[in-house]
C-alpha cells in the first residue's frame, strides 16, 4: 500500500510539473492513466470478509445518502425531516455508523442516511472514509451539506475524494464505445470534432491499460479524464444537490455570496432552526426524478389515491418487477393511459417506457 501511495505521488508531482502544452498532452494523459490505474489498485480490498464496511440494507423508493464534514449537521437535518433518532452532539465524529431514516413525500418513501462525517484523506480511508464513500457510491442522490462558513474548502475537499472513489457527481456517463479486438492497432472514429484530446493521447491511455488493439468510438468531445474513466470502467455517475447549513446566522447578503462563490445551485437551510426544509424536501424529491403511476384493475377504477412510485425512464417491466418477482415471467400485455400513451387504454409491451400520471393495467398470462 505504501509503495503505491508513493508512486502516486512521484506521478502527482511529475503531472503537476509538466506544463500543457501540444508536445506534452499526449505525456499528460499517460500520467493521469497511470494514477487512476494506481489509485484503483490501492483501493481492492485486502483479504477476505467485508472488510469492515457499513451493512446498509435499502429501502423505500430511493435512497438518499449525506455527505459533508463532520459537526455540519448532517444528524440534525436527518432527525427533522425523518423518523430517525441519529445521536447530535457539539463535536466531531458523533456518527459512528450509518443511521437510516425514512422521508415520506408526495407519496415517496426516500431513505435517507446519515453517515460518519467525510474529512480530507477519506478516499484513502482517513476516519472510515473508504468505507462511507462506498456507501454514497450506491446511493439515488448525494446530498452535499457544506457549513454557510466554509463552504467553498468543504465542497472542493468533498469533490476531490468523491472523485478519487470513482463518483462523478452531476456528470452523465461518456458516449464512448471501446471495442477490444485480436489485431490492428487502436482505430479511432468520432461522429463529433475532437477538440480536447487527440489519438495519440487515446492511444497512450489505452495502452497504459493493456490495450494495443481496439476500435474507440466517440460521439462525445470528451477530454482525457473521461476517457480514463470509460477505460476504468468503475465510475458511478450520480446526481448531487448542494446545502447550506447554518445560514439562520448570516444575514442575506453574506448567503448570496457564498452561493455565487461556490458556483453550483444550491439550498439554504438551518437544520437546528428547521428553516429551509420545505423547499430542500421538494429540491430532493426533484432531483430523484420520480413519477407517480396508478394501476388499474381489470374490472374496476384506478387507484388514484396510493400512486406507484419509480423513476423517470421506467418501463413496464419495473411496474412487473415492484408488483411480484413472477409477475414479468407473466407477463401478457398492458394497457396504458396518459403521456406516454398514443391514445387513452393503448396496448403495449412489457419495454414501453412510461410517463409521470400514466394509469397502468397489467395482463397476465
Amino acid at each position: 500500500m505504501g509503495s503505491i501511495a508513493e508512486r502516486i505521488t512521484e506521478l502527482e508531482n511529475e503531472l503537476r510539473n509538466t506544463k500543457y502544452n501540444k508536445a506534452t498532452e499526449s505525456h499528460i494523459g499517460e500520467l493521469k492513466a497511470k494514477i487512476a490505474r494506481l489509485r484503483r489498485e490501492m483501493m481492492k480490498p485486502k483479504g477476505t470478509g467485508s472488510g469492515g464496511g457499513f451493512d446498509i440494507k435499502k429501502s423505500g423508493d430511493s435512497s438518499v445518502v449525506f455527505v459533508g464534514f463532520p459537526s455540519v449537521g448532517k444528524s440534525t437535518l436527518l432527525n427533522q425531516l425523518t423518523n430517525a433518532q441519529s445521536e447530535v452532539a457539539a463535536y466531531e465524529f458523533t456518527t459512528l455508523t450509518v443511521i437510516p431514516g425514512i422521508l415520506n413525500y408526495k407519496g415517496a418513501r426516500i431513505q435517507m442516511l446519515d453517515v460518519p462525517g467525510v474529512i480530507q484523506g477519506a478516499a484513502q480511508g482517513r476516519g472510515r472514509g473508504r468505507e462511507v464513500l462506498s456507501v454514497a457510491r450506491n446511493c439515488d442522490l448525494l446530498l452535499l451539506m457544506l457549513d454557510v462558513f466554509q463552504a467553498k474548502t468543504q465542497l472542493e475537499i468533498i469533490f476531490k475524494e468523491l472523485e478519487q472513489i470513482g463518483i462523478r457527481p452531476n456528470q452523465e456517463p461518456p458516449n464512448v464505445v471501446i471495442t477490444l479486438k485480436q489485431r490492428g492497432g487502436i482505430i479511432v472514429n468520432s461522429t463529433v470534432k475532437l477538440t480536447r484530446i487527440s489519438e495519440k493521447t487515446i492511444e497512450k491511455i489505452l495502452n497504459v491499460y493493456g490495450t494495443h488493439n481496439a476500435d474507440v468510438v466517440l460521439r462525445d468531445d470528451v477530454n482525457d479524464d473521461q476517457l480514463i474513466d470509460v477505460v476504468v470502467g468503475n465510475r458511478r455517475y450520480i446526481p448531487a444537490l448542494v446545502t447550506l447549513n447554518k445560514c439562520d446566522l448570516v444575514d442575506r447578503k453574506f448567503a448570496e455570496g457564498v452561493r455565487k462563490n461556490l458556483g453550483v445551485p444550491s439550498v439554504e437551510i438551518s437544520a437546528d432552526k428547521g428553516t429551509g426544509l420545505d423547499e430542500l424536501k421538494e429540491a430532493v424529491y426533484s432531483r430523484l426524478r420520480f413519477i407517480r403511476l396508478y394501476m388499474k384493475p381489470r374490472f374496476g377504477e384506478a387507484d388514484m389515491k396510493e400512486p406507484m412510485i419509480l423513476r423517470e425512464g421506467a418501463t413496464v417491466a419495473d411496474v412487473c418487477d415492484r408488483i411480484h418477482r413472477n409477475a414479468r415471467s407473466e407477463f401478457r400485455h398492458a394497457f396504458v393511459w396518459g403521456k406516454s400513451a398514443k391514445f387513452p387504454g393503448q396496448k403495449v409491451g412489457i419495454d414501453h417506457v412510461l410517463q409521470d400520471g400514466d394509469i397502468v393495467n397489467i395482463v397476465k398470462r
